[in-house]
Protein backbone atom coordinates (compact mmCIF):
# COMPACT_ATOMS: atom_id res chain seq x y z
CA UNK A 1 0.00 0.00 0.00
CA UNK A 2 1.34 3.44 -0.97
CA UNK A 3 1.22 5.83 1.98
CA UNK A 4 1.37 9.38 0.63
CA UNK A 5 -0.26 11.93 2.95
CA UNK A 6 -0.98 15.66 3.16
CA UNK A 7 -1.12 17.53 6.45
CA UNK A 8 -3.82 20.04 7.29
CA UNK A 9 -3.46 23.56 5.90
CA UNK A 10 -2.94 24.98 9.42
CA UNK A 11 -0.03 22.62 10.05
CA UNK A 12 1.91 23.67 6.94
CA UNK A 13 3.26 26.74 8.73
CA UNK A 14 3.61 24.89 12.03
CA UNK A 15 5.98 22.37 10.42
CA UNK A 16 8.39 25.14 9.44
CA UNK A 17 8.13 26.87 12.81
CA UNK A 18 8.66 23.66 14.79
CA UNK A 19 11.60 22.62 12.62
CA UNK A 20 13.25 25.99 13.25
CA UNK A 21 12.49 25.79 16.99
CA UNK A 22 13.61 22.21 17.56
CA UNK A 23 16.54 22.13 15.12
CA UNK A 24 18.07 25.63 14.98
CA UNK A 25 21.18 24.18 13.32
CA UNK A 26 19.10 22.98 10.40
CA UNK A 27 17.15 19.83 9.61
CA UNK A 28 14.75 18.72 6.88
CA UNK A 29 11.05 19.17 7.56
CA UNK A 30 10.22 15.49 7.28
CA UNK A 31 11.95 14.82 10.62
CA UNK A 32 9.55 16.96 12.64
CA UNK A 33 6.58 15.09 11.16
CA UNK A 34 8.14 11.74 12.08
CA UNK A 35 8.56 13.00 15.63
CA UNK A 36 4.98 14.33 15.63
CA UNK A 37 3.61 10.96 14.53
CA UNK A 38 5.48 9.06 17.25
CA UNK A 39 4.66 11.69 19.89
CA UNK A 40 0.94 11.57 19.11
CA UNK A 41 0.79 7.78 19.39
CA UNK A 42 2.85 7.86 22.59
CA UNK A 43 0.12 9.92 24.28
CA UNK A 44 -2.15 6.86 24.05
CA UNK A 45 -5.16 8.61 22.53
CA UNK A 46 -7.17 6.86 19.81
CA UNK A 47 -8.34 9.33 17.19
CA UNK A 48 -11.66 9.13 15.38
CA UNK A 49 -11.81 9.02 11.59
CA UNK A 50 -14.72 11.45 11.45
CA UNK A 51 -12.45 14.13 13.02
CA UNK A 52 -9.85 14.00 10.24
CA UNK A 53 -8.46 17.41 9.22
CA UNK A 54 -8.33 18.87 5.72
CA UNK A 55 -5.54 17.84 3.31
CA UNK A 56 -4.47 21.27 2.05
CA UNK A 57 -1.09 21.40 3.75
CA UNK A 58 2.35 19.94 3.17
CA UNK A 59 2.54 16.83 1.02
CA UNK A 60 4.74 13.89 2.02
CA UNK A 61 5.54 10.92 -0.16
CA UNK A 62 6.07 7.81 1.93
CA UNK A 63 9.81 7.58 1.22
CA UNK A 64 10.20 11.20 2.38
CA UNK A 65 8.10 10.85 5.50
CA UNK A 66 9.29 7.44 6.68
CA UNK A 67 12.65 6.91 5.00
CA UNK A 68 13.78 3.33 5.60
CA UNK A 69 11.65 3.05 8.76
CA UNK A 70 8.22 2.68 7.16
CA UNK A 71 7.56 -0.80 8.69
CA UNK A 72 8.10 0.53 12.21
CA UNK A 73 5.73 3.48 11.86
CA UNK A 74 3.11 1.29 10.20
CA UNK A 75 3.47 -1.27 13.02
CA UNK A 76 2.96 1.46 15.63
CA UNK A 77 -0.33 2.53 14.09
CA UNK A 78 -1.54 -1.01 13.40
CA UNK A 79 -0.85 -2.09 16.97
CA UNK A 80 -2.44 1.09 18.35
CA UNK A 81 -5.72 0.44 16.53
CA UNK A 82 -5.59 -3.34 16.18
CA UNK A 83 -5.75 -3.20 12.39
CA UNK A 84 -3.92 -5.03 9.57
CA UNK A 85 -1.18 -3.29 7.60
CA UNK A 86 -3.37 -3.47 4.48
CA UNK A 87 -6.34 -1.80 6.17
CA UNK A 88 -7.71 0.90 3.86
CA UNK A 89 -7.91 3.39 6.74
CA UNK A 90 -4.21 3.12 7.55
CA UNK A 91 -3.21 6.24 5.51
CA UNK A 92 -5.92 8.24 7.24
CA UNK A 93 -4.76 7.16 10.69
CA UNK A 94 -1.18 8.09 9.80
CA UNK A 95 -2.26 11.52 8.58
CA UNK A 96 -4.39 12.11 11.68
CA UNK A 97 -1.54 11.31 14.04
CA UNK A 98 0.90 13.52 12.14
CA UNK A 99 -1.59 16.41 12.36
CA UNK A 100 -2.40 15.66 15.99
CA UNK A 101 1.27 15.41 16.94
CA UNK A 102 2.13 18.68 15.20
CA UNK A 103 -0.67 20.47 17.05
CA UNK A 104 0.42 19.02 20.40
CA UNK A 105 4.07 19.92 19.80
CA UNK A 106 3.14 23.42 18.71
CA UNK A 107 1.10 23.93 21.89
CA UNK A 108 3.93 22.54 24.02
CA UNK A 109 6.59 24.83 22.55
CA UNK A 110 4.28 27.86 22.41
CA UNK A 111 3.53 27.57 26.12
CA UNK A 112 7.16 26.87 27.06
CA UNK A 113 9.36 29.60 25.63
CA UNK A 114 12.53 28.27 27.33
CA UNK A 115 11.89 24.65 26.32
CA UNK A 116 14.27 23.48 23.57
CA UNK A 117 14.21 20.67 21.05
CA UNK A 118 17.08 19.04 22.91
CA UNK A 119 15.08 19.19 26.17
CA UNK A 120 12.19 17.45 24.43
CA UNK A 121 14.32 14.70 22.88
CA UNK A 122 16.23 13.96 26.09
CA UNK A 123 13.04 13.80 28.14
CA UNK A 124 11.20 11.44 25.81
CA UNK A 125 14.18 9.24 24.97
CA UNK A 126 14.69 8.83 28.72
CA UNK A 127 11.04 7.85 29.16
CA UNK A 128 11.30 5.30 26.37
CA UNK A 129 14.48 3.84 27.83
CA UNK A 130 12.88 3.46 31.24
CA UNK A 131 9.90 1.70 29.68
CA UNK A 132 12.21 -0.85 28.04
CA UNK A 133 14.30 -1.45 31.15
CA UNK A 134 14.16 -5.03 32.38
CA UNK A 135 11.33 -5.98 29.99
CA UNK A 136 11.52 -9.67 29.20
CA UNK A 137 10.35 -11.33 26.02
CA UNK A 138 6.87 -12.76 26.11
CA UNK A 139 5.53 -10.31 28.69
CA UNK A 140 1.74 -10.32 28.80
CA UNK A 141 0.28 -6.88 28.19
CA UNK A 142 -3.30 -6.22 29.19
CA UNK A 143 -4.63 -2.79 28.27
CA UNK A 144 -7.83 -3.14 30.25
CA UNK A 145 -6.45 -1.20 33.20
CA UNK A 146 -9.15 1.42 33.87
CA UNK A 147 -8.13 5.04 33.38
CA UNK A 148 -9.00 7.10 36.47
CA UNK A 149 -11.64 9.76 35.96
CA UNK A 150 -12.33 13.11 37.58
CA UNK A 151 -15.30 15.35 37.05
CA UNK A 152 -14.74 18.93 35.95
CA UNK A 153 -16.15 22.43 36.26
CA UNK A 154 -16.85 23.72 32.75
CA UNK A 155 -17.76 27.35 33.46
CA UNK A 156 -15.53 30.43 33.81
CA UNK A 157 -13.54 30.29 37.05
CA UNK A 158 -13.75 33.98 37.94
CA UNK A 159 -11.77 34.71 41.11
CA UNK A 160 -11.72 38.04 42.87
CA UNK A 161 -8.09 38.85 43.67
CA UNK A 162 -8.95 42.07 45.50
CA UNK A 163 -9.85 45.74 44.98
CA UNK A 164 -8.19 48.82 43.56
CA UNK A 165 -7.01 51.41 46.11
CA UNK A 166 -8.88 54.36 44.61
CA UNK A 167 -12.25 55.61 45.82
CA UNK A 168 -14.08 53.38 43.36
CA UNK A 169 -12.67 50.25 45.05
CA UNK A 170 -13.03 48.45 41.70
CA UNK A 171 -13.02 44.64 42.13
CA UNK A 172 -10.16 42.82 40.39
CA UNK A 173 -11.75 39.73 38.87
CA UNK A 174 -9.59 37.20 37.06
CA UNK A 175 -11.01 34.45 34.82
CA UNK A 176 -8.31 31.93 35.59
CA UNK A 177 -9.30 29.42 32.90
CA UNK A 178 -9.81 31.80 29.96
CA UNK A 179 -7.39 30.49 27.33
CA UNK A 180 -7.94 33.62 25.22
CA UNK A 181 -6.15 35.62 27.92
CA UNK A 182 -3.68 33.14 29.49
CA UNK A 183 -2.01 29.86 28.57
CA UNK A 184 -2.48 28.25 31.97
CA UNK A 185 -4.20 28.77 35.32
CA UNK A 186 -1.05 28.36 37.44
CA UNK A 187 -0.36 30.99 40.08
CA UNK A 188 2.84 31.98 41.90
CA UNK A 189 2.49 34.03 45.10
CA UNK A 190 5.44 35.53 46.99
CA UNK A 191 5.27 37.28 50.36
CA UNK A 192 6.71 37.29 53.86
CA UNK A 193 5.15 35.15 56.58
CA UNK A 194 3.04 38.09 57.83
CA UNK A 195 2.16 39.63 54.48
CA UNK A 196 -1.29 38.07 54.09
CA UNK A 197 -0.09 35.44 51.61
CA UNK A 198 -1.78 32.45 53.24
CA UNK A 199 -5.06 34.34 53.86
CA UNK A 200 -5.10 35.37 50.19
CA UNK A 201 -4.57 31.75 49.07
CA UNK A 202 -7.26 30.40 51.40
CA UNK A 203 -9.72 33.00 50.13
CA UNK A 204 -9.04 31.95 46.53
CA UNK A 205 -9.61 28.29 47.45
CA UNK A 206 -12.90 29.16 49.12
CA UNK A 207 -13.99 30.98 45.97
CA UNK A 208 -12.96 27.96 43.86
CA UNK A 209 -15.15 25.65 45.95
CA UNK A 210 -18.13 28.01 46.00
CA UNK A 211 -18.03 28.93 42.31
CA UNK A 212 -17.74 25.29 41.21
CA UNK A 213 -20.31 24.15 43.77
CA UNK A 214 -17.75 21.69 45.13
CA UNK A 215 -16.99 19.99 41.81
CA UNK A 216 -13.48 21.48 41.67
CA UNK A 217 -11.36 19.91 44.40
CA UNK A 218 -8.00 20.83 45.87
CA UNK A 219 -5.08 19.74 48.03
CA UNK A 220 -3.26 22.24 50.26
CA UNK A 221 0.24 20.89 50.98
CA UNK A 222 1.64 22.71 53.99
CA UNK A 223 5.29 21.93 54.61
CA UNK A 224 5.24 23.58 58.02
CA UNK A 225 3.46 22.08 61.03
CA UNK A 226 0.28 23.82 62.19
CA UNK A 227 -0.16 24.49 65.91
CA UNK A 228 -3.44 23.68 67.67
CA UNK A 229 -4.49 27.33 67.71
CA UNK A 230 -3.81 27.55 63.96
CA UNK A 231 -6.05 24.57 63.31
CA UNK A 232 -8.84 26.08 65.42
CA UNK A 233 -8.56 29.36 63.53
CA UNK A 234 -8.84 27.47 60.22
CA UNK A 235 -11.83 25.37 61.28
CA UNK A 236 -14.45 27.77 59.83
CA UNK A 237 -12.61 27.58 56.50
CA UNK A 238 -12.49 23.78 56.70
CA UNK A 239 -16.23 23.67 57.43
CA UNK A 240 -17.20 26.04 54.60
CA UNK A 241 -15.10 24.21 52.04
CA UNK A 242 -15.77 20.69 53.37
CA UNK A 243 -12.04 20.17 53.78
CA UNK A 244 -10.49 17.26 55.66
CA UNK A 245 -7.51 18.31 57.75
CA UNK A 246 -4.74 15.70 57.94
CA UNK A 247 -2.07 16.17 60.60
CA UNK A 248 0.72 13.92 59.28
CA UNK A 249 1.81 11.55 60.84
CA UNK A 250 -0.92 11.69 63.53
CA UNK A 251 -3.27 10.78 60.70
CA UNK A 252 -2.09 8.91 57.60
CA UNK A 253 -2.31 10.39 54.12
CA UNK A 254 -5.44 8.71 52.68
CA UNK A 255 -3.90 7.17 49.58
CA UNK A 256 -1.51 4.47 48.49
CA UNK A 257 1.30 6.36 46.70
CA UNK A 258 2.05 3.29 44.59
CA UNK A 259 -1.29 3.56 42.84
CA UNK A 260 0.17 5.85 40.18
CA UNK A 261 1.84 2.71 38.84
CA UNK A 262 0.00 0.78 36.11
CA UNK A 263 -0.58 -2.64 37.66
CA UNK A 264 -1.80 -4.29 34.46
CA UNK A 265 0.49 -3.25 31.61
CA UNK A 266 3.92 -4.81 32.22
CA UNK A 267 5.93 -2.09 30.46
CA UNK A 268 4.09 0.69 32.20
CA UNK A 269 4.47 -1.02 35.56
CA UNK A 270 8.26 -1.25 35.16
CA UNK A 271 8.41 2.42 34.20
CA UNK A 272 6.31 3.35 37.23
CA UNK A 273 8.50 1.27 39.54
CA UNK A 274 11.58 3.09 38.22
CA UNK A 275 9.90 6.43 38.97
CA UNK A 276 8.99 5.29 42.49
CA UNK A 277 12.56 4.17 43.16
CA UNK A 278 13.85 7.48 41.81
CA UNK A 279 11.65 9.43 44.25
CA UNK A 280 12.78 7.31 47.21
CA UNK A 281 16.47 7.61 46.35
CA UNK A 282 16.38 11.34 45.55
CA UNK A 283 16.53 12.34 49.21
CA UNK A 284 18.41 9.32 50.52
CA UNK A 285 22.05 10.18 50.99
CA UNK A 286 24.82 7.89 49.78
CA UNK A 287 22.55 5.62 47.75
CA UNK A 288 24.65 3.52 45.40
CA UNK A 289 23.74 1.63 42.25
CA UNK A 290 23.51 -1.66 44.18
CA UNK A 291 21.06 -0.23 46.71
CA UNK A 292 18.96 1.32 43.97
CA UNK A 293 18.73 -2.01 42.14
CA UNK A 294 17.85 -3.80 45.39
CA UNK A 295 14.95 -1.41 45.98
CA UNK A 296 13.80 -1.89 42.40
CA UNK A 297 13.93 -5.67 42.79
CA UNK A 298 12.09 -5.47 46.12
CA UNK A 299 9.34 -3.34 44.57
CA UNK A 300 8.94 -5.75 41.65
CA UNK A 301 8.73 -8.67 44.07
CA UNK A 302 6.12 -6.89 46.22
CA UNK A 303 3.96 -6.33 43.13
CA UNK A 304 4.46 -9.94 42.02
CA UNK A 305 3.16 -11.24 45.36
CA UNK A 306 -0.10 -9.31 45.05
CA UNK A 307 -2.92 -10.98 43.17
CA UNK A 308 -6.02 -9.73 41.42
CA UNK A 309 -4.59 -6.33 40.53
CA UNK A 310 -4.10 -5.33 44.18
CA UNK A 311 -1.32 -2.94 45.12
CA UNK A 312 1.43 -3.58 47.66
CA UNK A 313 2.00 -1.15 50.52
CA UNK A 314 5.24 0.60 51.46
CA UNK A 315 5.47 -1.92 54.30
CA UNK A 316 5.32 -4.80 51.79
CA UNK A 317 8.21 -3.29 49.85
CA UNK A 318 10.18 -2.71 53.04
CA UNK A 319 9.76 -6.38 53.97
CA UNK A 320 10.92 -7.52 50.54
CA UNK A 321 13.90 -5.17 50.72
CA UNK A 322 14.97 -6.62 54.07
CA UNK A 323 14.73 -10.13 52.60
CA UNK A 324 16.98 -9.14 49.68
CA UNK A 325 19.54 -7.29 51.82
CA UNK A 326 19.54 -9.89 54.59
CA UNK A 327 18.22 -7.29 57.05
CA UNK A 328 21.51 -5.41 56.76
CA UNK A 329 20.81 -1.81 57.87
CA UNK A 330 21.73 1.06 55.56
CA UNK A 331 20.29 4.43 54.59
CA UNK A 332 17.81 2.93 52.11
CA UNK A 333 16.45 0.20 54.38
CA UNK A 334 16.14 2.76 57.16
CA UNK A 335 14.08 5.21 55.11
CA UNK A 336 11.77 2.43 53.91
CA UNK A 337 11.38 1.19 57.48
CA UNK A 338 10.63 4.73 58.67
CA UNK A 339 8.02 5.26 55.96
CA UNK A 340 6.40 2.01 57.10
CA UNK A 341 6.72 2.51 60.86
CA UNK A 342 5.34 6.06 60.80
CA UNK A 343 2.38 4.78 58.75
CA UNK A 344 2.45 7.99 56.73
CA UNK A 345 0.11 6.51 54.12
CA UNK A 346 -3.14 4.62 54.65
CA UNK A 347 -2.77 0.83 54.68
CA UNK A 348 -5.99 0.54 52.70
CA UNK A 349 -6.70 3.30 50.23
CA UNK A 350 -9.84 3.88 48.17
CA UNK A 351 -9.96 3.03 44.49
CA UNK A 352 -7.73 4.95 42.09
CA UNK A 353 -8.89 8.52 41.62
CA UNK A 354 -11.25 8.78 44.63
CA UNK A 355 -8.66 10.72 46.63
CA UNK A 356 -8.90 13.51 44.06
CA UNK A 357 -12.64 13.96 44.58
CA UNK A 358 -12.27 15.48 48.06
CA UNK A 359 -10.65 18.57 49.55
CA UNK A 360 -7.63 18.07 51.82
CA UNK A 361 -5.26 20.17 53.88
CA UNK A 362 -2.06 18.28 54.75
CA UNK A 363 0.20 19.56 57.53
CA UNK A 364 3.50 17.69 57.77
CA UNK A 365 4.97 17.62 61.26
CA UNK A 366 8.30 19.33 61.82
CA UNK A 367 9.23 16.41 64.09
CA UNK A 368 9.51 14.17 61.06
CA UNK A 369 12.99 13.66 59.66
CA UNK A 370 13.55 15.97 56.68
CA UNK A 371 14.19 13.02 54.38
CA UNK A 372 10.90 11.40 55.39
CA UNK A 373 8.94 14.63 54.94
CA UNK A 374 10.42 15.27 51.49
CA UNK A 375 9.87 11.70 50.34
CA UNK A 376 6.24 11.56 51.53
CA UNK A 377 5.51 14.93 49.93
CA UNK A 378 6.93 13.97 46.56
CA UNK A 379 5.21 10.60 46.55
CA UNK A 380 1.94 12.50 46.98
CA UNK A 381 2.77 15.09 44.31
CA UNK A 382 3.85 12.44 41.84
CA UNK A 383 0.69 10.44 42.44
CA UNK A 384 -1.40 13.52 41.59
CA UNK A 385 0.73 14.41 38.57
CA UNK A 386 0.79 10.94 37.06
CA UNK A 387 -2.91 10.24 37.72
CA UNK A 388 -4.01 13.38 35.89
CA UNK A 389 -1.56 12.78 33.05
CA UNK A 390 -3.35 9.49 32.38
CA UNK A 391 -6.63 11.35 31.84
CA UNK A 392 -7.97 12.94 28.68
CA UNK A 393 -7.32 16.65 28.22
CA UNK A 394 -9.88 18.90 29.85
CA UNK A 395 -12.34 20.19 27.21
CA UNK A 396 -12.22 23.82 26.02
CA UNK A 397 -15.44 25.55 24.98
CA UNK A 398 -15.45 29.13 23.66
CA UNK A 399 -11.96 29.58 25.05
CA UNK A 400 -12.86 28.46 28.58
CA UNK A 401 -10.99 25.36 29.70
CA UNK A 402 -12.77 23.01 32.09
CA UNK A 403 -11.03 22.70 35.47
CA UNK A 404 -10.60 19.56 37.57
CA UNK A 405 -8.24 20.30 40.44
CA UNK A 406 -6.05 22.78 42.32
CA UNK A 407 -2.75 21.70 43.86
CA UNK A 408 -1.48 24.33 46.30
CA UNK A 409 2.06 23.96 47.65
CA UNK A 410 3.04 26.17 50.56
CA UNK A 411 6.69 26.91 51.32
CA UNK A 412 7.48 25.90 47.73
CA UNK A 413 10.97 27.38 48.04
CA UNK A 414 11.82 24.64 50.56
CA UNK A 415 10.60 21.80 48.40
CA UNK A 416 12.09 22.65 45.04
CA UNK A 417 15.71 23.54 45.74
CA UNK A 418 16.92 20.12 44.62
CA UNK A 419 17.62 19.67 40.89
CA UNK A 420 15.46 16.54 40.55
CA UNK A 421 12.65 18.32 42.40
CA UNK A 422 12.91 21.20 39.95
CA UNK A 423 12.68 18.78 37.04
CA UNK A 424 9.44 17.31 38.41
CA UNK A 425 7.94 20.74 39.02
CA UNK A 426 8.92 21.97 35.56
CA UNK A 427 7.39 18.93 33.89
CA UNK A 428 4.24 19.19 36.00
CA UNK A 429 3.72 22.91 35.32
CA UNK A 430 4.26 22.42 31.59
CA UNK A 431 2.09 19.36 31.10
CA UNK A 432 -0.66 19.22 33.71
CA UNK A 433 -2.40 22.46 32.72
CA UNK A 434 -3.95 20.71 29.70
CA UNK A 435 -5.65 18.32 32.14
CA UNK A 436 -7.51 21.15 33.86
CA UNK A 437 -5.21 21.37 36.88
CA UNK A 438 -4.01 24.65 38.40
CA UNK A 439 -0.82 24.62 40.48
CA UNK A 440 -0.50 27.38 43.10
CA UNK A 441 2.99 27.97 44.53
CA UNK A 442 3.42 30.00 47.73
CA UNK A 443 6.88 31.17 48.72
CA UNK A 444 8.58 33.68 50.99
CA UNK A 445 11.31 34.49 48.49
CA UNK A 446 11.63 35.33 44.81
CA UNK A 447 15.08 33.92 44.10
CA UNK A 448 13.80 30.34 44.36
CA UNK A 449 11.52 31.04 41.39
CA UNK A 450 14.36 32.50 39.32
CA UNK A 451 16.64 29.50 38.98
CA UNK A 452 19.55 29.67 36.48
CA UNK A 453 18.42 26.55 34.61
CA UNK A 454 14.67 27.11 34.82
CA UNK A 455 12.52 30.09 35.71
CA UNK A 456 9.59 28.62 37.64
CA UNK A 457 7.53 31.79 37.41
CA UNK A 458 7.76 31.77 33.61
CA UNK A 459 5.58 28.67 33.69
CA UNK A 460 2.96 30.42 35.86
CA UNK A 461 0.86 32.82 33.81
CA UNK A 462 -0.28 34.58 36.96
CA UNK A 463 1.93 36.06 39.67
CA UNK A 464 1.21 38.07 42.81
CA UNK A 465 3.89 39.87 44.83
CA UNK A 466 3.13 40.88 48.42
CA UNK A 467 5.36 42.50 51.03
CA UNK A 468 8.86 40.99 51.13
CA UNK A 469 12.04 41.81 53.06
CA UNK A 470 14.25 42.54 50.05
CA UNK A 471 12.51 45.53 48.49
CA UNK A 472 15.59 46.80 46.69
CA UNK A 473 16.03 43.89 44.31
CA UNK A 474 13.81 45.26 41.54
CA UNK A 475 15.53 43.11 38.94
CA UNK A 476 14.38 39.87 40.62
CA UNK A 477 10.90 41.22 41.27
CA UNK A 478 10.55 42.40 37.68
CA UNK A 479 11.72 39.03 36.36
CA UNK A 480 9.29 37.23 38.66
CA UNK A 481 6.38 39.31 37.35
CA UNK A 482 7.60 39.45 33.74
CA UNK A 483 7.54 43.24 33.63
CA UNK A 484 8.86 45.61 31.00
CA UNK A 485 11.23 48.47 31.83
CA UNK A 486 8.36 50.96 32.10
CA UNK A 487 6.35 48.60 34.31
CA UNK A 488 9.43 48.07 36.50
CA UNK A 489 9.59 51.81 37.24
CA UNK A 490 5.99 51.74 38.48
CA UNK A 491 6.79 48.56 40.41
CA UNK A 492 9.60 50.39 42.24
CA UNK A 493 7.19 53.12 43.33
CA UNK A 494 4.61 50.58 44.49
CA UNK A 495 7.07 48.42 46.41
CA UNK A 496 8.23 51.44 48.41
CA UNK A 497 4.65 51.81 49.73
CA UNK A 498 3.73 48.14 50.07
CA UNK A 499 2.54 46.79 53.43
CA UNK A 500 0.54 43.86 54.76
CA UNK A 501 -2.55 43.21 52.67
CA UNK A 502 -1.27 45.05 49.60
CA UNK A 503 0.21 43.52 46.46
CA UNK A 504 1.12 43.96 42.81
CA UNK A 505 0.30 41.50 40.06
CA UNK A 506 0.90 40.74 36.40
CA UNK A 507 -2.67 39.68 35.56
CA UNK A 508 -4.11 41.43 32.51
CA UNK A 509 -7.29 42.42 34.38
CA UNK A 510 -5.44 45.09 36.38
CA UNK A 511 -2.71 47.67 35.73
CA UNK A 512 0.58 45.83 36.00
CA UNK A 513 2.80 47.15 38.76
CA UNK A 514 0.10 49.18 40.54
CA UNK A 515 -0.76 48.42 44.17
CA UNK A 516 -4.06 46.78 45.05
CA UNK A 517 -5.65 45.39 48.20
CA UNK A 518 -5.81 41.59 48.26
CA UNK A 519 -9.09 39.81 48.94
Amino acid sequence: MVLHIRTSEANKTIISELTRRMFPQGQSENVISRIALAYSISRGTRLHLEDIRDSKGKEYKEETLFGANKPYYVALVCQHYGIHKEDLNLPRYLKMHVDDGLEKLNKLFTESKSYTGLDFLIEHIERGSEALEDVTAGAIINDKNPTPSKGHFAGPLTLQFGHSLDKARTPIRVVLNDTNVRNNAHLAVVGDSDSGKTEFALNLLQQVVEISNGSLNYLFLDFKELKNEDVKALQPFFDRTKTTFIDVPQKPIPLNPLMFIDNVNEKNRLTGISKFVDIITTYTQRTGATQTQQLKDATKEAFARKKGGNYPSLSDISDCLLEITGSKPDTLTEIMRSLSDYKLFASKADSKGSFLNQNYYFSLSGDLDKTIRFTATFLTIYYIYNTFMNMENAPINDGVQAMRYVLLIDEAHVLFKDKKSQDLLERMLREICSKGVAVVLLSQGIEEFNQPAFDFSSMCENAVLLEIKDRLNLKSMSRFLGFSEAETRLLGQSVSKIKKGLAVTNVKEFKRGELFEIE
